[in-house]
């Protein structure tokens, strides 16, 4: 019969052979320890080999007592840490232990003796032992959650404990001599190359109806998706999935919700957003936060529940921008415009009847990420119709006005203003869908007298200490800043009947105001959002002028000046980096727009050397530019007075216009590597691939293009010349004056924009006509009389 002390002997006898025999393999061995042994903390060899044979044997009288004493004696030898070269052989006696459990109970015990073990340090000899055994090490780990399969609360709930302790690694409780502890990452590197967490995931499935078991599974998950690996593998097994649907699994302690969204959580961040985001864009997942999400908003009151809830609330974001999320299917949108809308549109609704926000930090960011989540949706159009339901327009218009002094706020002032700025951030998101709504709103009305109270003298001091408010503490940068925007995004709709409107309440004459304005006070501490407010303002103008005359016209000199004074920075600025190049661009795009094609507009940019300015800024050589440029000058030489100017102007070094112009043609020549042969000639434009004959006739047309485009200019010119001598032979030729009885014509002053306006003489009215071409536009002025009246003496 196996005794203890027969055991002993006999290992001790086995010993002594081997250590006579050098023909014998070195075989693993623990410590059967003795008390003296035990306080000096040493390992006395003992035959691990020995101990699985041993488990492996079966049908024996008495040998389960055997089997369970002798582990027993194993686990009270590790107490102090488990050494990684017997690793191996302790996880195969884990394992053997583990499949008699459901034959023999009480190898339970055992299981969960050695388990509690490998919560203990792992234990080296030499330096290498971490890289030499990193394969037993990883596949021991694994092990542990092949092993949750076994349907043992206390067996799961130990595995559960001693994972953890992995991530709260302690010294071992008495030194060994000549070993030392692992690194404290070893057991958690080991677990991931095992592949851990996968096993782990999917024991959740085992755990429908055990509520404290699944609590110690997430909390391990939670550990284990700290790290990125981790995070992969749980999500390749479907981890987000699988614990976002049972977000609303019953739960008093209030840990499977907090334990759920936090793996939630890094999985999003640690793993691969995209993916996860697929797991969790179905309709289980989504009603199970939408759920989750409306019981914290209306019965969530402790600051842990509103924490939580703006965590769901994020997780819920990130997954709206997936367009194949079916949040509007689960109700989820209505419901979130209806909790970002409630305090500023009054609404019967059941689920906000009789709530209230506080201004606690939580209730605070949670109104900015209800206001975040509305620019989400609107994304996907089918929402629209729900925004249109929700009023948002008109509640995001209840913060553009100025803070009312009388009314109680429950916001703190610095609150109420980022949240002002944060509405109007999202307006320029949300109200070019939905223009009807904004002008049913007086949308452009609200913005513009906004503005004026931005530009006022009013004393207000922002506090600017948020996203939106940078740049913008002490003075109204950051509201007229996000103004401009929301009305930058409305213009640039191109939809006539806001644009009208904005017309005709003064948008063009405002927009110059608070431009010239803003150049009267420089402000060098906020230069760069300055920058972005002047280029706002200029493409705001540019959008309101283009294609119409009349709004030209009203750009005037006063807009000129300001295009001008822009021209004027110095050139150095464009490399700073603040934004100066962005505002060249708003500038060269405003000269397009607003002054080509208004005479008197194009003659006082002329005047005021606007040609000088452009061929300077040409002459920077800055490729961003010079298209632009190059455009422009090309529509202003429709104007006759624009060949003296460019003929004029002056480079350094005494350049021309013409040999810059050359320069920047050779410059293109050499960029697209343009050939020439011996004698200067190019020689691959017609060197083309896979052209027919009629190809190269029509190549041959390209040529000739400028030959066609001079001999059409001439013959217009020629029409206009024509149609000018008859207009002038009409109201100056005596002969031609004489007219035959019967109706009189009454001739009116000739119209102004016949011989150019007031500021052009007779000659260079002669000259304009002809460019501008054609035939003489119908003349409202002259007028057939019905009744004879005097005639025109001859």
């Amino acid at each position: 019969m196996w005794t203890e002390e027969a055991g002993a002997t006999a290992e001790a006898q086995e010993s002594g052979i081997r250590n006579k025999s050098s023909s014998f393999s070195q075989i693993p061995v623990v410590g059967v320890v003795t008390e003296d042994d035990e306080a000096q903390g040493v390992f006395k060899p003992m035959d691990l080999n020995r101990v699985i044979k041993l488990l492996e044997e079966t049908d024996k009288d008495g040998l389960e007592e055997k089997q369970l004493k002798f582990v027993k004696k194993l686990v009270r030898c590790y107490q102090n840490g488990l050494p990684l070269r017997d690793l191996a052989q302790i996880f195969k006696i884990l394992n053997l232990c583990a499949g008699k459990i459901k034959n023999q109970p009480h190898f339970i015990e055992s299981a969960y003796d050695i388990i509690k073990l490998c919560g203990l340090p792992f234990l080296k000899k030499k330096v290498s032992d971490e890289i030499t055994y990193a394969e037993d090490t990883a596949n021991s780990i694994a092990l542990l959650g092949d092993l949750m399969k076994i349907p043992s609360s206390e067996l799961r709930i130990q595995i559960c404990k001693c994972i953890v302790d992995f991530y709260h690694a302690e010294p071992p409780k008495k030194h060994i001599p000549g070993y030392q502890q692992a690194s404290s990452s070893y057991k958690i590197q080991m677990a991931e190359v095992g592949g851990l967490a996968k096993t782990m995931v999917q024991s959740m499935t085992l755990l429908e109806n055990q509520l404290v078991e699944k609590l110690w599974v997430l909390k391990v998950l939670q550990h284990l998706s700290t790290s990125e690996v981790n995070c992969t593998i749980m999500m390749k097994a479907q981890a987000a999935s699988g614990i976002c649907t049972h977000l609303n699994d019953p739960d008093p302690s209030g840990q499977l919700l907090f334990r759920s969204s936090e793996i939630l959580w890094n999985l999003l961040e640690k793993s691969s957003k995209e993916e996860v985001i697929q797991q969790l864009s179905n309709l289980e997942c989504l009603l199970a936060l939408k759920e989750v999400f409306k019981n914290l908003f209306m019965r969530g009151f402790s600051h842990y529940d509103r924490q939580l809830r703006n965590d769901i609330l994020v997780i819920t974001t990130i997954i709206a921008q997936n367009p194949e999320a079916p949040m509007i299917e689960c109700g989820f949108t209505k419901d979130l415009i209806l909790f970002a809308t409630f305090n500023e549109v009054k609404s019967q609704n059941l689920l906000v009847k009789g709530l209230k926000l506080s201004n606690s930090y939580e209730d605070f960011e949670l109104k900015k990420l209800l206001f975040n989540v509305i620019v989400i949706l609107c994304k996907d159009l089918p929402t629209v119709q729900l925004l249109i339901d929700g009023k948002v327009i008109l509640a995001l218009f209840t913060y553009v006005k100025k803070p009312e002094k009388q009314k109680i706020i429950d916001w703190s002032a610095a609150q109420y203003e980022e949240l002002q700025l944060h509405a109007i951030a999202t307006l320029s998101s949300v109200a070019p869908l939905l223009i009807e709504e904004y002008m049913s709103c007086q949308g452009n009305a609200r913005v513009l007298a906004f503005l004026e109270w931005c530009e006022s003298e009013d004393p207000f001091f922002s506090h600017g200490n948020s996203f939106h408010g940078t740049g913008g503490r002490g003075n109204k940068f950051a509201q007229m800043r996000y103004s401009l925007r929301l009305l930058r995004a409305m213009v640039y709709l191109e939809d006539e009947t806001v644009n009208k409107d904005l017309c005709e309440k003064g948008t063009i004459q405002q927009m110059i105001g608070i431009f010239k304005n803003i150049i009267s006070k420089p402000n060098e501490k906020e230069e760069a959002i300055v920058l972005e407010i002047q280029s706002d303002i200029l493409l705001i103008l540019s959008g309101l002028c283009e294609n119409h005359i009349q709004r030209k016209e009203i750009f005037g000199t006063e807009g000129v000046d300001i295009v001008l004074h822009v021209m004027k920075t110095d050139p150095r600025k464009l490399q700073s980096g603040l934004g100066y190049n962005v505002l060249l661009f708003s500038t060269l795009d405003s000269i397009w727009c607003c002054i080509l094609g208004c005479y008197p507009s194009e003659d006082y940019f002329l005047e005021k050397e606007g040609i000088f300015l452009l061929l300077d800024l040409l002459a920077l050589n800055q490729k961003k530019f010079c298209n632009l440029i190059l455009g422009i000058m090309v529509e202003f030489c429709d104007n006759p007075k624009t060949a003296a100017h460019v003929n004029a102007w002056q480079g350094k070094k005494d350049q021309t216009a013409a040999s810059l112009l050359i320069k920047l043609w050779r410059k293109e020549e050499k960029e697209l590597g343009v050939k020439r042969d011996k004698n200067r000639k190019i020689i691959d434009f017609e060197n083309l691939p896979g052209l027919s004959a009629e190809d190269f006739v029509t190549l041959c047309i390209i040529h000739r293009y400028l030959d066609f485009k001079i001999q059409a200019t001439h013959k217009q010119r020629e029409l206009a010349n024509k149609s000018w001598e008859n207009f002038l032979a009409r109201t100056s030729n005596a002969k031609t004056l004489k007219v035959p009885s019967g109706g009189v014509v009454t001739v009116e002053s000739t119209p102004a924009r016949l011989v150019g306006g007031p500021l052009a003489d007779t000659d260079i009215a002669l000259k304009k006509l002809p460019i501008r071409g054609g035939a003489l536009q119908r003349v409202k002025a002259v007028k057939i009389v019905d009744t004879p009246k005097k005639s025109i003496p001859t």
